[in-house]
């Protein structure tokens, strides 16, 4: 019988940090995960570069059912925190976008350096290890049915992640473990995920796929809404891009959502204001505001001409199109 202070059941970013902070805290940890590589999320993460954390991460950048712990466990970890340690390790990074922090060279650095913590810890690791069975110990402690033989610790991590991405090793482990445990089960659903339409509804919008914008996207209301001013990018299937992935967590299906073509522009005043001082054609006018493909594609989905002089254009008209 193998016996350890701790066991981490879950090699991914969580997972191994914990195992790390605990090992050099003097604590015999042990990492068991059942899928044959380790942090497979962290290695395609960032596009393969690894979007660590943010400059500007804090507590209201999460959604919980209890904010009081996000907001001591940030008291206790920062961003800042994590950074240093990056640094710490050589690490080069560069920040892309508001914030976003990512690895100049490859996301394998981070899960090197996530390794060499873990070294640095004593930390054993088992991997390949499923785990059978996991049982609460009348003196205390837990028991595990593992793939190399029964695990005894005083404390058990359950480290395993989300439903998402099976083909890299995500399962629903952790949470049947939490529903044997009695915990209350917040039913899962997809976040952090593009909007995707049936083929047939998305059709007229297909060849806008690749094309890019800033907008404000919003759904919901009071302490339930959601509102990201972030780039929208088209698909051959639906929306994505910053402010779909991050509003998905927000939305629900059969609500409303808002998107902002021209949050920096009232676009109703400015087509009234070229009808009345501007020869220039519809689509040329829109064409000064959003890229000629958008342009296209909206006017014909509207039935609107896009050779029509501004002066000629209906007050309807544009106030459908705004």
């Amino acid at each position: 019988m193998h016996s350890f202070d701790l066991v981490v059941v879950g090699a991914g970013a969580a997972g191994l940090f914990c195992a790390g902070m605990a090992g050099q805290r003097g604590l015999r940890v042990l990492v068991l995960d059942h899928a044959p590589r380790l942090a497979e999320k962290i290695r395609i993460s960032g596009g393969g570069r690894c979007n660590f954390t943010n400059r500007d991460a804090g507590p209201a950048n999460f959604l919980s059912d209890n904010p009081a712990f996000c907001r001591s466990a940030l008291a206790r970890y920062t961003a800042q925190d994590f950074i240093a340690l990056v640094t710490r390790h050589g690490i080069a990074f560069h920040e892309k976008h508001k914030g976003q922090l990512f690895c100049d060279d490859s996301a394998e650095q981070i899960i090197q350096m996530l390794q060499r913590e873990c070294e640095a810890g004593g930390v054993q690791r088992w991997q390949p290890c499923t785990v059978a069975a996991v049982r609460t110990q009348a003196e205390g402690g837990f028991e595990l049915d593992t793939a190399q033989g029964p695990v005894r610790c005083t404390r058990l991590v359950v480290a395993t992640g989300g439903l998402s991405i099976p083909k890299i090793g995500a399962s629903d482990f952790g949470l049947r473990l939490a529903q044997q445990f009695g915990h209350r089960i917040v039913t899962p659903r997809p976040a952090l995920v593009p909007l995707t339409f049936a083929e047939a509804d998305w059709a007229p919008f297909a060849a806008l796929s690749g094309l890019s914008l800033p907008v404000v996207v919003s759904t919901g209301k009071g302490k339930a809404q959601g509102r990201f001013h972030e780039d929208l990018l088209f698909t051959h299937r639906g929306l994505s891009g910053p402010a779909i992935l991050q509003i998905s967590s927000y939305w629900s299906e059969g609500q409303a959502l808002s998107i902002d073509l021209s949050p920096e522009l009232d676009l109703a005043e400015a087509l009234q204001q070229a009808k009345q001082q501007s020869r220039r054609q519809l689509g040329n006018e829109l064409g000064e505001h959003f890229p000629q493909r958008l342009v296209a594609a909206w006017l014909e989905r509207l039935g609107l001409a896009a050779s029509r002089p501004m002066p000629e254009c209906k007050d309807k008209d544009l106030g459908t199109l705004a």
